[in-house]
C-alpha cells in the first residue's frame, strides 16, 4: 500500500507554482480559426435524478461537455470540464442542468457551449390486473446549449418501448392481428420544467398498449385484448403524441418519432413529426430563461 500523506498535508497539484509549468492551452494560435466545439465526450458518471414526486433516483450517465474556442487560443482546459461535473452536487432536472451549464461556461471562460446527458431511468409499474410491481427502464437524453450572455435552451428526450397492433391486419383477418414492440421517441424544447414521467406517460397513452416488466396470466389476457381493441399505425402513434404536446404550454417545440419493429417483416416502419411553433405558443410571450432557436436538434438516432 502507498503511504498516506503526512497529517495536515494533501496532494495538491495546484500547489505547484504556476510559473514552473507552462499553460500550453493558453498559447496564441495564428491560424485564425475559431472552433465551434471542444470538450470531452463519453464521460461516465454517477448521477442523481429528481423524480416528479421530488424523490431522488440514482443512475449512471454518459455525458458530453463542449464549449466554443476563440480563434486566438490554442486549446481549452479539458480537466476543467471534469472538475465542473465532479463539483456538481445538485440532483439533475431541467433547472439544475441549466445551472450546471452556466457553471461550465464560467469555469472555461467560454462564450457558448453545450452539455448532453444520456442515462437509464426506472419507474415502478403495477401489472394492470394482478397489481404485481416491477421495474420498467427507459432511455432519457437531456441537452442544454446556449451563450454565456444569453439564455440557454433545454431539451428533454425520452425513448419509450410500447406495443402497437396493426389496424390493417385486424381489419382484413378473420381472427388475430400482427403486433410488435415499438419505440416512441419524444424530444421537447421547454420553456418551463417538465418531469420525465410526464413524457413517458404521454408516449404510453398513445400506444396500442403499454409494456410491463412482470405480467401474470390475467394481466397477459388484459394487455392482449387491450392492444386488439386499440390498433395503431406508426403514423397514429406520432400524431396522437403530437396532439397532447400541442396542448402543453411548457412545450416550445418538439419532435416525435416512432419505430415499429415489425413482426411479419424484416424491416421496421417509421414515422416522424416536428413542430417548431405549437398552436399554444403562438400568442405567448417568450419566457426569460428560454432561448428560441430556428433549428431544433434533439438527438433521435437509435444509439446516440
Amino acid at each position: 500500500m502507498l503511504p498516506l500523506p503526512p497529517k495536515g498535508r494533501t496532494h495538491d497539484m495546484n500547489a505547484i507554482p504556476a510559473f514552473s509549468l507552462p499553460d500550453v492551452q493558453r498559447f496564441a494560435d495564428t491560424r485564425k480559426l475559431a472552433l465551434t466545439r471542444v470538450g470531452v465526450t463519453r464521460v461516465t458518471t454517477p448521477l442523481r435524478v429528481r423524480s416528479r414526486d421530488g424523490s431522488l433516483q440514482s443512475t449512471a450517465a454518459n455525458v458530453d461537455l463542449f464549449v466554443s474556442l476563440p480563434a486566438h487560443l490554442k486549446g481549452t482546459h479539458m480537466s476543467r470540464f471534469l472538475e465542473v461535473l465532479e463539483e456538481s452536487a445538485e440532483p439533475i432536472d431541467c433547472r439544475s442542468l441549466a445551472a450546471l451549464f452556466g457553471a461550465m461556461l464560467r469555469r472555461l471562460d467560454a462564450g457558448s457551449g453545450e452539455i448532453r446527458l444520456r442515462f437509464p431511468y426506472f419507474m415502478v409499474k403495477r401489472a394492470p390486473v394482478s397489481g404485481v410491481p416491477s421495474h420498467m427502464d427507459y432511455r432519457v437524453h437531456m441537452k442544454v446549449r446556449g451563450e454565456r450572455d444569453g439564455a440557454c435552451q433545454v431539451t428533454l428526450e425520452v425513448r419509450v418501448p410500447v406495443t402497437s397492433l396493426c389496424p390493417c391486419s385486424k381489419e382484413i383477418s378473420k381472427y388475430g392481428a400482427h403486433n410488435q414492440r415499438s419505440e416512441v421517441r419524444i424530444a421537447v424544447v421547454l420553456s418551463e420544467p417538465m418531469a420525465i414521467e410526464e413524457l413517458i406517460q404521454i408516449a404510453e397513452s398513445a400506444a396500442s398498449c403499454e409494456l410491463y416488466g412482470i405480467l401474470k396470466r390475467p394481466d397477459e389476457k388484459f394487455v392482449t385484448e387491450r392492444a386488439y381493441d386499440n390498433p395503431k399505425f406508426v403514423e397514429d402513434l406520432v400524431r396522437d403524441v403530437a396532439l397532447q404536446l400541442n396542448e402543453d404550454a411548457r412545450v416550445r417545440s418538439y419532435r416525435v418519432a416512432a419505430e415499429n419493429f415489425e413482426s411479419i417483416h424484416n424491416h421496421s416502419a417509421y414515422a416522424q413529426i416536428e413542430c417548431k411553433s405549437p398552436p399554444h405558443s403562438l400568442d405567448r410571450a417568450r419566457p426569460r430563461h428560454a432561448h428560441r432557436s430556428d433549428v431544433l436538434e434533439p438527438s433521435l438516432d437509435r444509439d446516440g
